[in-house]
């Protein structure tokens, strides 16, 4: 009996261990996280497909809140996060240059990811949306994480670029001489050039141009833009030329009709669209560089004679532009309406083109055999609003309407019961009364969401997964353990009462013997 407690006591002490080594590192690791980070995994959401689940804070199946908490930890709904913030803002002044900062609006959180844009878990109809800020997709405070921590200076990478801070934002359309290196920043706040050594710091003052001639170091610009003078300017001009996107003076003088002329390049190179000639004139030079569409308007056929009147919309078929994500108009709101018409937007139109509206528009395309781009150019739009076009076969009608945003002016919470802390969804429920639900929904589809996702997941997320998998080792190990204990006790229960039972018979047939031997 004595060995059998020692034994027992033994295996509760390395239960007891390896649960406080296997939840002490499930519960502290990730629990801190930077600003870029958290960009970078909301990113890594959007383009793995992660669904909304409401409650859900796990990598694949997460809610608006939980996707900020699945990162780095901290408070679990959007309003304690705001309130915990260590620095907030309005966003009608403006969002700072600084990746991974909380956006809030009522009901609601999302990440700022740079460039104006953002990434948020919306709900059951749209998963994961990554889109611009403004017109309907409006946001009421900004704010720095609690359990994040956010650069002041020195360099940071994010997405693969590096970019530079100074006084807690990254800078914009500026140079800086570092170690005495000039790097060039873009409009998005991308470096021209990779850093020799990430941890150094600026040793030259900066300059809004980076073209201009007046720029202390000796070294030759890699970029030019609006602004910039010299031959390499003329060179790309001249290009610019023959390809048929620039019919101004071959000045050397980087101006207006320049910037427009390069930024239709890269569109129609599939570039990025900054208006910055850096590294993409590779492309520009090659013999693969794409001819300007013969279509597209030129600067010195603006005041050409009128045609006579057009018939059946045609002026409006011929004066149409591209409309693209990012849009807000009111050519917006009447496509919108049209595509309602034809089956393939089921809900109110907006006037802003959003992700939704270019989902739509792909869609449309794919159904009247178009290319498929998401893009509204002169033949989507003829075809949309002409007599042939084809409707959604499968149209899909939602059972309400997206709930709009209340613009009017919020007041910061000071002091709330825990109950107010508490985000609810559209049907009034709070999670305490689905969490078995949620439990059960939250498993399926975390295991589809990462078995789709599994090779584009960061490291961040391998280690989650990892630690999930010790705490599953560990329950394992238990439930061996305490079977293996309960098997133990059952065989000698057994084996205590055969020997009783034996022992009842021997004495027994003693009795008799006895009784026998007496008479």
């Amino acid at each position: 009996m004595q060995r059998i407690k020692k034994i027992t006591a033994i295996l509760l002490s390395i239960l007891t261990l390896s649960g406080v080594c296997v939840f002490g590192s499930v519960f502290s690791a990730g629990a801190k996280g930077t600003g870029a980070g958290l960009a970078e995994w909301a990113l890594n959401a959007y383009y793995s497909g992660w669904e909304y689940v409401y409650g859900g804070a796990t990598p694949g199946a997460v809610d608006c809140s939980g996707l900020i908490y699945s990162y780095c930890g901290g408070e679990r709904c959007g309003n304690p996060q705001l309130n915990t913030a260590t620095e907030t803002g309005s966003v009608s002044a403006g969002i700072p240059n600084v990746h991974g900062l909380g956006l809030w609006r009522p009901g609601h959180v999302g990440v700022y990811v740079g460039d104006n844009m953002e990434v948020d878990a919306r709900g059951d109809a749209y998963d994961m949306c990554y889109e611009s800020i403004g017109g309907y997709n409006n946001w009421t405070y900004w704010f720095k994480l609690a359990a994040c921590s956010y650069i002041t200076n020195g360099w940071e990478n994010f997405n693969g670029d590096y970019y530079y801070y100074e006084n807690g934002e990254y800078i914009t359309n500026t140079s800086r001489t570092i170690d005495g290196t000039t790097y060039y920043f873009d409009s998005k706040g991308r470096s021209s050039e990779t850093p020799s050594n990430p941890s150094s710091s600026s040793s030259g003052s900066g300059s809004s141009n980076s073209g201009s001639s007046g720029n202390s170091s000796s070294k030759k610009p890699t970029s030019w833009q609006n602004g910039s003078t010299g031959e390499e300017v003329k060179k790309i001009q001249e290009r610019l030329t023959e390809l048929g996107y620039y019919t101004g003076a071959i000045d050397g003088s980087f101006g207006d009709a320049t910037e427009k002329a390069y930024r239709a390049f890269q569109e129609a190179a599939g570039l990025v669209v900054d208006g910055i000639a850096g590294s993409d004139r590779e492309v520009l030079y090659s013999d693969d560089a794409p001819m300007a569409p013969k279509d597209e308007p030129k600067e010195d056929k603006t005041e050409e004679t009128q045609p006579t009147e057009p018939t059946d919309g045609e002026e409006e078929q011929e004066a149409v532009n591209e409309y693209k994500n990012g849009d807000e108009n009111d050519e917006v709101t009447k496509i919108q309406s049209k595509l309602a018409e034809l089956g393939y937007f089921d809900i109110d139109p907006t006037g802003f083109f959003g992700d939704y509206t270019e989902q739509a528009i792909k869609n449309f395309q794919l159904e009247n055999s178009l290319a498929v781009t998401g893009v509204v150019d002169s033949e989507t739009y003829e075809v949309l609003f002409g007599d042939s076009a084809v409707s959604n076969p499968n149209p899909v009608v939602t059972e309400e309407a997206t709930t709009a945003v209340s613009t009017a002016p919020i007041e910061m919470p000071t002091t709330a019961s825990p109950s107010e802390f508490i985000l609810s969804n559209e049907k009034n429920q709070i999670y305490s009364d689905t969490a078995s639900e949620i439990a059960v929904k939250t498993n399926k589809v975390t295991n589809k969401a990462l078995s789709k996702s599994v090779p584009q997941i960061s490291s961040t997320t391998t280690f989650a997964a990892k630690r999930s998998a010790n705490a599953g080792l560990w329950f394992a190990l238990v439930a061996m353990i305490l079977g293996a204990i309960a098997l133990v006790f059952f065989l000698r229960e057994r084996k205590a009462s055969r020997y009783s039972r034996y022992c009842a018979k021997k004495k027994k047939r003693v009795t008799k013997a006895d009784l026998s031997a007496r008479w």
